[in-house]
């Protein structure tokens, strides 16, 4: 496994216009930071997928790793040093985080939440190329456009073709129990290193048996390695288990068993932690008032207060089961946070198209304006390395995932993954642009959609009549536009105009 970004464009944080960029961002971690001091605003953990190195960056802190001997990763599935890890692993980070966006790590650890064989491959049946399914082992995984992919593409991936190879899946596991994968690799087939998580479903101690999904697990009690204080009695009462060893058929030797990834947001000696997860279930309010109320996250119950700060585009009806947020808060139990920020990490926003220019961490596609902060990814389709400073200009397609702001009058992308095609494009694709984003204003001639106006005839738009896209937004309805669009001269044009809610059509 290769670092992808090894001269990451978070070096610029030196520089006042990077830091102006991020602090008008706003949020925990990545933005809205306080760069007047450099006081430590936490000390404990913090998990989250990898967006950067020099050294690495985790839910948006530049966490220096000088001090830990040789830059070691624990970890048991051959990730050993830093320069193992790559963009979108999930990376548990011990130490302390700084106002200035800065932290100093004092240990990183790393566990694959599968590895083995792909039984099937399944592209988003609506054909909107939304995501796609895995079934790795029995187990569920989705695969969308924030997730990185290598070995192979996305786009690879969109056309279902089998996979042969085995893959190496960081995920978080979601409430229906199902996979969200923030990273996927393939990798040569080992039937003797396989590593399966999942909901058991059967345990017999007399049998030296427990069933997860498809897969039977079997176990020499006087051999197998139990982890994080596990007996072979609690087998019977748990809800979940991660499980290494070989695989013949649906069965699977067991050589350690574990709790699942849920344990890599357990409280340390320390008690603050910075994570990023899937919420399990939606927020639900204490009492007759919107706060104070909880929902959970990672194994964990998240209180929210009224001290609690909200990002600008999250709101407590937003906090709903399958989102992908980061919450900066501090432990008042072993599994109770209170939590001080959130913010959202699941995209609501999308521009595709060339580069037209960039400069001071911000860039712009289609006339679409892309901020980066260090939450951002950067990523090639073909795995090669991109950084900010060399995203190709005026010549190659790059697709942008990522949260969209408003700061004043101006709207932007805030960007969390911006992946280069490995082609350049044609002379006639560099005209011509994609962009997903709510509907901020419409006439009978234009839209106007991130930032941007756009001519738009009645015949642009696509299962839906321009009548009643009107309509509907002028009585107040929240309407997210696919667009497809070209440049003409100074203009821009739709081709195409659908409503997000068609694409299952």
């Amino acid at each position: 496994m290769t670092r992808q970004l090894r001269n990451r464009v978070f070096e610029l944080l030196a520089g006042s216009m990077a830091f102006g960029v991020i602090a008008a961002c706003g949020g925990a971690g990545g933005g809205g930071l306080d760069v007047a001091d450099g006081g430590i605003r936490g000390t404990g953990s913090s998990v989250g997928p990898v967006s950067g190195f020099g050294s690495v960056f985790v839910n948006g802190v530049k966490f220096n790793t000088d001090g830990i001997p040789n830059q070691e990763v624990e970890s048991n599935d051959g990730v050993q040093l830093e320069t193992d890890l790559s963009e979108g692993m999930i990376l548990r980070v011990e130490g302390q985080w700084r106002d200035d966006g800065t932290g100093t790590a004092d240990r990183l650890s790393y566990d694959d939440t599968l590895r083995g064989p792909v039984e099937q491959v399944v592209a988003d049946p609506s054909g909107a190329g939304e995501f796609v399914t895995l079934t790795v082992m029995g187990q569920s995984v989705r695969v969308d456009g924030q997730t990185v992919v290598r070995g192979t593409t996305y786009a690879t991936l969109l056309g279902g073709s089998p996979i042969s190879d085995h893959v190496r899946v960081s995920a978080w596991r979601q409430a229906d129990g199902s996979y969200r994968a923030g990273y996927i690799e393939t990798i040569s087939p080992d039937l003797t290193d396989v590593e399966l998580e999942g909901r058991v479903s059967a345990a017999d101690a007399a049998q030296n048996e427990v069933t997860i999904g498809t897969i039977t697990v079997q176990y020499d009690e006087s051999a197998v390695s139990f982890g994080s204080g596990l007996t072979e009695a609690d087998l019977a009462n748990i809800t979940a288990l991660e499980v290494e060893g070989s695989l013949a058929g649906n069965v699977l030797t067991a050589v350690t068993i574990d709790r699942d990834d849920a344990r890599r947001f357990r409280r340390n000696n320390a008690g603050d932690i910075e994570f990023t997860a899937t919420i399990d279930s939606s927020y639900t309010p204490s009492g007759t008032t919107s706060r104070p109320g909880e929902f959970r996250m990672g194994d964990l119950t998240v209180r929210v207060t009224e001290t609690t700060e909200l990002d600008d585009d999250v709101t407590l009806a937003d906090l709903t089961e399958g989102l992908l947020v980061q919450v900066e808060g501090s432990f008042i139990s072993e599994t109770v946070v209170e939590a001080e920020e959130i913010e959202r990490r699941d995209g609501n926003a999308k521009a595709e198209g060339v580069i037209s220019s960039a400069a001071d961490s911000v860039f712009f596609v289609g006339g679409v304006e892309v901020r980066v902060s260090p939450t951002t990814t950067f990523t090639v389709e073909d795995g090669s390395d991109v950084t900010f400073l060399t995203l190709p200009v005026g010549s190659t397609t790059v697709e942008v995932e990522g949260v969209e702001r408003q700061q004043g009058t101006d709207t932007f992308i805030e960007a969390l993954k911006v992946e280069v095609d490995d082609e350049t494009a044609t002379v006639a694709d560099r005209d011509r642009y994609e962009l997903e984003g709510k509907l901020t204003a419409i006439t009978p001639s234009s839209i106007m959609i991130l930032g941007v106006s756009i001519d738009a005839a009645p015949a642009s738009y696509a299962d839906n009549s321009q009548a009643e896209v009107i309509n509907r937004f002028g009585n107040g309805e929240t309407l997210i536009l696919e667009v497809e669009y070209s440049r003409d001269g100074n203009n821009f044009i739709a081709d195409e105009i659908e409503l997000e809610e068609n694409d299952d059509d």
